[in-house]
């Protein structure tokens, strides 16, 4: 058989290579069509991932309305073109690429708040597919399996580090160092949100350089280094993780690394406008476990920093507590290729309307 998946960020591209690895290995053809977005094209390439670009996205708030007619032609060339058996991707580009082919269409998501593209996604999908925490029905069609999409490449069946980063960061061994992670809302669904300002970022820098090593990892490439006590994080994006699992710490004003810190077991503060009412299941949920923060406030971001980086035994907590927390998570990539090669196995998925009826202990 033959699988098309999109990649429209760097996201996308972990969220799916494992599976796309695993269907290659048994034979089957596989194909991204990918934007040319942030390191997106970097981490195709570095995974050697077939793929074809459909267009490209800056980083500013206009560029995805100026690009997307020349995306959808090129994505509906492309799909027709390669005619695939079954779509993986994440919103609208997918839902809409499976108009012009017979293949069914699976959507993996997990965030509510992307209002417009689950309207405009949802009656071209044949199955979306949510973490268990997704505090939204998207109809009949929609299934939940137990965890999140990083458990598709951190759960602790697909994760091992793939270098001594601490040699690559030109780090020693006992050096603890912090990440800073910037997000520069770009995106479709950053509009009307913000995170940390310039001045706030400087005085973050500075507060954390008092006790670490920081290390500035900038969507945006806003960052003046010459003006703050930081270093980039320019190591190939592929070994991010690496980093964040040896980290003594993450803050964050964006959303997916947080994630990941938590799922790697690295302490992690989350900070921007969408905090507070309304946020995002898997944030509250990963808060609730005592896995990361979720601040408003930037004293309150300052304040818990530093007690995480003079707190002894801050490492062996989070440790346990991570492994507690991935006892019962499923391995999405386990998963997603089920779904990609076993048509009945969506029968054998909750729908988001019987899971809280289904016993917990088993994953799903």
């Amino acid at each position: 058989m033959d699988y098309l998946f999109f990649t429209n960020t760097p996201a996308h591209v972990h969220l799916y290579r494992n599976a796309i690895e695993e269907l290659r290995e048994r034979g089957h053809g596989a194909l991204v069509l990918a934007r040319d977005y942030g390191c997106t094209l970097d981490l195709l390439d570095y995974y050697d991932l077939p793929h074809v670009v459909y267009g490209e996205l800056a980083t500013s708030k206009c560029s995805l309305a100026r690009q997307l007619p020349s995306h959808y032609r090129t994505i509906l060339r492309k799909t027709r073109e390669y005619d695939p058996d079954k779509i993986f991707g994440v919103g609208a580009y997918a839902a809409h690429a499976g108009t012009v082919t017979d293949a069914p269409v699976f959507l993996i998501t997990d965030s509510e708040n992307t209002h417009l593209d689950h309207a405009i996604s949802r009656p071209f999908a044949d199955a979306y597919l949510t973490p268990h925490t997704f505090d939204k029905d998207l109809g009949e069609d929609h299934h939940v399996f137990r965890g999140f999409k990083e458990c598709a490449y951190l759960h602790p069946e697909e994760w091992e580090p793939q270098t001594d980063v601490r040699d690559e960061l030109g780090v020693g061994p006992d050096e603890e160092f912090a990440i800073v992670r910037l997000n520069a809302f770009g995106s479709h669904h950053d509009v009307g949100h913000d995170g940390f300002t310039p001045e706030k970022r400087g005085t973050l820098v500075e507060r954390l350089a008092e006790d670490v090593t920081v290390f500035v990892s900038d969507e945006g490439d806003a960052m003046d280094f010459s003006s703050v006590p930081a270093r980039p994080f320019d190591l190939h994006p592929a070994l991010l993780h690496d980093a964040l699992a040896e980290a003594s710490l993450l803050v964050a004003d964006t959303q997916t690394m947080v994630t990941e810190a938590a799922l790697l077991g690295t302490p992690a503060i989350r900070s921007n406008s969408f905090v507070g009412d309304g946020d995002m299941g898997n944030f509250a949920e990963l808060e609730r476990e005592g896995l990361i923060y979720n601040l408003r406030a930037f004293d309150a971001v300052l304040d818990r920093a530093t007690d995480l980086l003079s707190r002894a035994g801050v490492a062996d907590e989070w440790a346990r507590k991570r492994e507690e927390f991935l006892e019962d998570k499923v391995n999405l990539t386990d998963l997603v290729v089920r779904v990609a090669t076993d048509r009945t196995m969506l029968r054998s998925l909750p729908t988001k309307r019987t899971y809280n009826l289904m016993p917990t202990e088993t994953p799903i």
